[in-house]
């Protein structure tokens, strides 16, 4: 299968690349380095040092002998786009090419901008491009299970049956973002889906929660190999924010009263996933929808687990709630439907004390490179 990785730097794009590789795939991989640019800007570094793109590829050929063909280039340049898309004529195409951070989003009215620019013309291109270039790919983008909030009824799998005054159909779940950014994800899964109406395209859109995770098979071949890890206010997730915190003695920065929850899922599932979906593709017309999580916790579960497993370690790992800088409820219902990529064949990796326990390890090796000015800088919206 030719593979096509479309935001192939980032903390699920070059894990991604490695994971299609190993097992036999051509993959090629765009990026423009975005991620890499904003952190510089706001102070806010990956904690695992990351080389470029082409010396990570040089590393895999030399660890593996398998070869990841690199581009640099901005898909919001539709040029750019068609160049990949003629060079790799993918078979599948994996569009993380997004702007993925909801504080980012909200900084100000330039970033607003840019966030709504970049996610919705590279979704654009990514469908106009497979029409003019690749009809036969199969797009598989990784969408959020922010786009739905949070419901007080069961969120299902991307749709909700409907029986009304006698009559009945099928809709697009009702979504209800909490950010700009997750706003826009919204309008990626309107786009992709007007565009399978119309044009036939097969598509399928990941509803995935929040990651955690660092190590994956392929990135412990080597250090070289390891993914960007943030721990920041701006580009960390939670968990992951959650460790760091815990290795430099700064209190778990708990939101509010701390019961929001959410679906999460291990970065190593993350590739299982995507995987799976692009081995067992959507039909042409077909906009399949699943929700990518595995777990679901409050975040006041999962502080506590982090503050167990650091004691454990011998950390003085501390919680303290604050003022609530987002606009989201603290107590509500929250049950997600998963069940359509366990039947596709994902074999989960849950959140125990033995995964907590690894990342502190790991992680500990880089404590010196910890920027505690950049864990929590208050994005209020």
């Amino acid at each position: 299968m030719n593979v096509l990785i479309l935001g192939g730097d980032g903390y699920l794009g070059w894990p991604t690349a490695m994971y299609f590789s190993q097992r036999g795939h051509t993959v090629t991989v765009v990026d423009n380095y975005f991620r890499r640019h904003a952190s510089i800007e706001l102070d806010c570094e990956s904690l695992i040092p990351t080389a470029n793109l082409f010396q990570r590829a040089k590393r895999w050929r030399e660890v593996t002998g398998k070869e990841i063909q690199v581009l640099i280039g901005d898909i919001v340049q539709y040029d750019i786009l068609l160049s990949a898309l003629r060079e790799s004529r993918p078979d599948t195409i994996i569009h993380y090419a997004e702007q993925p951070s909801a504080p980012y989003s909200m900084l100000n009215r330039e970033k607003a901008a840019f966030t709504i620019q970049n996610n919705l013309i590279s979704t654009l291109n990514i469908i106009h491009g497979v029409k003019e270039v690749t009809p036969g790919s199969h797009i598989v983008k990784l969408g959020t299970m922010g786009e739905y909030g949070t419901p007080n009824i069961d969120i299902e799998e991307g749709w909700l049956d409907i029986d009304y005054n006698g009559r009945s159909d099928r809709f697009l779940f009702p979504r209800e973002a909490s950010s700009l950014y997750h706003t826009t994800k919204i309008q990626d899964t309107d786009l992709l889906w007007f565009y399978v109406r119309t044009w036939g395209l097969r598509v399928t859109d990941l509803m995935q929660g929040p990651v955690y995770g660092i190590s994956t098979d392929e990135s412990d071949l080597h250090d070289d190999l390891r993914t960007h890890f943030h721990y920041d206010e701006i580009f960390g997730t939670v968990l992951n924010r959650f460790i760091v915190q815990a290795l430099v003695g700064h209190p778990l920065t708990i939101y509010g009263k701390g019961g929001q929850k959410r679906g999460y899922i291990n970065l190593m599932d993350t590739l299982q996933c995507v995987y799976l979906s692009a081995c067992q593709p959507a039909g042409f017309g077909e906009l399949r929808i699943f929700n990518q999580v595995t777990e679901v916790f409050s975040i006041n579960e999962l502080a506590g687990m982090v503050q167990r497993v650091g004691k454990a370690l011998g950390y003085d790992v501390r919680i303290q709630h604050i003022a609530n800088p987002r606009k989201e409820k603290e107590d509500h219902y929250y049950n997600p439907k998963y069940t359509g990529l366990i039947e596709l064949g994902l074999d989960p990796h849950y959140l125990s004390d033995e995964v907590l326990t690894g990342m502190f390890v790991l992680l500990k090796r880089y404590c010196n490179r910890i920027n505690t000015d950049a864990i929590f800088r208050g994005v209020a919206w």
